[in-house]
């Protein structure tokens, strides 16, 4: 955890270049956010192009900070190609989740990268559930598969109540497409530690339950 492998370089640096265009040039900015009318018009790229977009420097330091201390966590599991799967299959997993839940609100937008790294970081937590974390006001370790589940269920509460200007749905689809995604390229889990795949699969059964019954 903290190290920095090439491929997080380049993938860091390319939102910091990209959001640092979308500061200035409000056109451009426009033009590749994730926007539900822009999507429904045939706009695709969107889907993408919207996770390397930030609203302003501390977004995109938070997301990018996030990101440094996880990525190597899932690359030293699975591999710098897949890290990139898993970073790009929870980016647009992100935004099908937020593109589903908002698809009859023409102007909802959104930007960031939070969908693509909430999905790194359930996959390093799936991938190694006996990390400690270290919140911030919290003076105790906390470990890493209670603090995804609480992650989670927070999201829910957000987009049930509509908490903050904050996409929880992109970053709950994220947390889904990070998942899935690992549980295909590392199967063993199923074997090796299949309580904490259970476990982290809580969430997500929850979400579609309450979907399906009509509480969120």
């Amino acid at each position: 955890m903290g190290n920095l492998n090439f491929i997080t370089i380049i993938i860091i640096g390319v939102n910091v270049v990209i959001s640092l265009k979308g500061f200035k040039d409000y056109g451009f900015f426009e033009k590749y956010k994730f926007n539900i009318g822009g999507i429904k018009r045939g706009e695709q790229i969107r889907m993408l192009s919207s996770g390397f977009l930030h609203v302003d420097e501390m977004h995109l330091f938070f997301n990018m900070f996030t990101l440094y201390f996880f990525a190597d966590e899932v690359i030293n599991y699975l591999g710098p190609i897949n890290f990139v799967i898993v970073y790009f299959g929870s980016l647009i997993m992100g935004n099908v989740l937020s593109f589903y839940f908002h698809k009859h609100e023409y102007h909802y937008s959104a930007v960031g990268a939070s969908g693509a790294v909430t999905g790194v970081l359930y996959a390093a937590i799936l991938l190694n559930p006996n990390m400690s974390l270290y919140m911030m006001f919290i003076p105790i370790a906390i470990p890493a598969y209670l603090f995804g589940i609480g992650y989670l269920l927070y999201s829910i509460y957000g987009m049930k109540k509509s908490v903050g200007n904050i996409g929880h749905d992109a970053h709950f689809g994220g947390a889904i497409g990070g998942y899935v995604i690992t549980l295909i390229l590392a199967s063993w889990l199923f074997t090796e530690n299949l309580l904490m795949v259970g476990l982290l699969a809580i969430p997500i059964v929850l979400l579609y339950v309450m979907r399906k019954t009509g509480h969120i």
